[in-house]
Order: C-alpha cells, then sequence, then structure tokens
C-alpha cells in the first residue's frame, strides 16, 4: 500500500538532485556577490526591496566577505550533492549544512536587527528552510530504497 504512494524512483531523484542543485546555484550566487561587491551585498540583500543584511549594522567589510566565502563553501557542498547523488554525500551536505543553518537561525530568532516585523518573518521562515530542507532532501535517498 505505501509503495502506491510513493512517487516513482526517478521522479525522487530529480526533486533531489534538482533541489541540491537549486540551493548549491543560490549559494553560488549569493556567494559571489558577497565576495565581489560586499557593500552593495550588504546594503541590498536579499533584493526584492528586502535589506535584510543591512538591518544588522554596522556595515563590515571582512564579515560580508567571510560570510560570501561561507556561501560559496555551501554552494561546492551542494553541487556535490546534486552531481555525486549518493547517499553519504547527501547525508554529510545535509547534516553539515542543516548545522550552519540551525545555528544561523538561532542567532536571528534571537536577534531581531532593525527588521520589521513582515521582514522578520519571512527570514526567519527562509532560515528554517535553510536547516530543515537539506537534511529533507538527503532523507529521499531511502524512498527509493523503499519503493
Amino acid at each position: 500500500m505505501l509503495r502506491s504512494l510513493l512517487p516513482p524512483p526517478g521522479v525522487v531523484r530529480a526533486v533531489r538532485r534538482g533541489g541540491f542543485a537549486l540551493l548549491g546555484l543560490l549559494n553560488l550566487a549569493w556567494g559571489g556577490w558577497a565576495v565581489a561587491a560586499p557593500r552593495h551585498f550588504f546594503a541590498t540583500f536579499p533584493g526584492g526591496g528586502l535589506h535584510w543584511t543591512a538591518a544588522y549594522p554596522p556595515y563590515n567589510q571582512h564579515l560580508i566577505v567571510d560570510l560570501g566565502a561561507t556561501m560559496l563553501t555551501l554552494a561546492v557542498l551542494f553541487l556535490g550533492a546534486a552531481v555525486a547523488d549518493r547517499p553519504a554525500v547527501s547525508w554529510l551536505t545535509g547534516l553539515a549544512t542543516a548545522v550552519f543553518g540551525t545555528l544561523h537561525f538561532g542567532f536571528h530568532a534571537l536577534h531581531g536587527g532593525q527588521m520589521g516585523t513582515a521582514d522578520r518573518v519571512l527570514s526567519l521562515l527562509s532560515l528554517v528552510g535553510g536547516a530543515l530542507l537539506p537534511p529533507a532532501l538527503a532523507a529521499t535517498h531511502h524512498l527509493e530504497e523503499s519503493g
């Protein structure tokens, strides 16, 4: 009965690889932006009229470039998981990035900076997703084994 409710293994694999690839490309873009133009990144991240990073003044070039380097490292992990598509690689990526994501969320849950309520809620939701999505993607290997 349960097997009939599961999507075909090819669909599960495509969602997992696509999810890791999307996370990798996002972190590649954000990390490259932070390293190449730290002041602009600080003033305008995440874009679309939102200014989440600027809600935590003062501007610190070293901190923003280090954040960019962290995002580029995350991009390597996510893209590696998308390409390799092996349970051990996916789990290592999912758990390592969940540690970062959970600690990142924890800081922002306790420190709202100068954000308004709507920005704070959106920011925290994105951070929760960043902590939960990678291990959830890794867990999809189990669906293929069950199917």
